[in-house]
């Protein structure tokens, strides 16, 4: 495989890497690279809530019900919806609102306090629910007429979702390379023609220590968690970026950080989400594909990934002694 092309720089609040080997449809890995940096950059202050005049700030303090949009923040509008519903409420993005009441109105300065600090005074562990009024299932994108319609006033914040959706928008274009990776401060895509292997270590949010290595040659990985966004809120409470969508204030339910394996980075962000706030015991069930859970007493546990279940074929004997199949539905 030849040498491959690698760059780190800050983006999306963090640390963002490209390693790109080969030549495709963006030229050389040198120039693909470079390019795909250019373009994370643009989406960067095209979505960021922090920018005023971002397209995602337009959108949120526009009056009407009824805005144009680029096709880009049309899928990103479609990513709210499907994460909302497929999470059961869970991840929500319509929290706009409510994360800047619990002190994250800019960007994150990186002088929060300790995670183990952080939870010793943190309010009393629950997994999180869903907001009462289901405010996702308000957003509808239109992909032909390249609109999204909600109701004036709900606020969007895609957040990681935006980085897993451009993780992959990314991926589409580096599929013929000999081998890529797109890690978007903790949110990667990876995949290649080659099929060459690539280890990705999960990092203890408290010590940095390395928990488990996996062994890819594609897909996507996304890890969630409160350990890098933790500071004092109002009134002296222990805050981070992650809230319980019921109540719109930070949630502790006893995980503080999940990695979520996925087919893409879309599905990787929300299930990483949805497995923490759903707390320990229904973690589990949102991580099929495989996953690791960190909870807030240290201890860590690799989730294997499910064994895909096959129907069951019934077998029947019909009218004149015909044999008769039939699959049964999975449950």
């Amino acid at each position: 495989m030849s040498v491959e092309a690698l760059v780190t720089f800050a983006c999306f609040g963090g640390d963002c890497t490209l390693g790109i080997a080969g030549c495709g449809p963006l030229g050389p890995a040198a120039e693909a690279v470079e390019a795909v940096r250019g373009t994370l950059l643009g989406w960067h202050r095209q979505f960021s809530r922090f920018v005023p005049d971002s397209e995602l700030s337009r959108i949120n303090a526009d009056p009407r019900s009824t805005v144009p949009a680029s096709p880009l923040m049309v899928e990103l509008a479609q990513a709210v919806a499907t994460a909302g519903k497929r999470s059961g409420g869970l991840v929500d993005a319509t929290l706009g609102d409510a994360i800047e009441a619990a002190g994250y109105a800019t960007h994150f300065d990186g002088t929060g306090i300790p995670l183990r600090r952080a939870l010793a005074i943190a309010p009393p562990r629950h997994p999180a629910r869903r907001h009462r009024d289901r405010r996702w299932e308000l957003v509808h994108a239109d992909p032909v007429a390249l609109t999204i319609t909600r109701p004036p006033g709900l606020r969007l914040d895609g957040g990681g979702l935006a980085k897993g959706l451009f993780a992959d928008v990314i991926a589409r274009d580096l599929g013929g390379y000999q081998s890529f990776v797109v890690n978007l401060s903790g949110d990667l895509r990876l995949g290649g023609s080659s099929g060459a292997r690539r280890r990705v270590d999960i990092e203890s949010p408290f010590d940095g220590a390395v928990l488990h290595a996996y062994s890819l040659t594609e897909g996507a990985v996304a890890t969630s968690g409160i350990g890098r966004r933790s500071w004092l809120g109002p009134y002296g409470v222990p805050a981070h970026h992650l809230l319980d969508p019921s109540s719109g204030r930070p949630a502790y339910t006893g995980l503080v950080q999940v990695t979520a394996l996925a087919p893409t980075g879309l599905e990787a962000e929300w299930r990483s989400k949805a497995a923490l706030l759903a707390g320990p015991h229904a973690a589990h069930a949102r991580l099929p594909h495989g996953g690791l859970l960190v909870f807030d007493d240290e201890r860590s546990e690799l989730i294997a990934p499910r064994a895909p279940q096959r129907p069951r074929v019934l077998v029947s004997v019909g009218p004149g002694g015909r044999l008769e199949l039939s699959a049964a539905p999975l449950r």
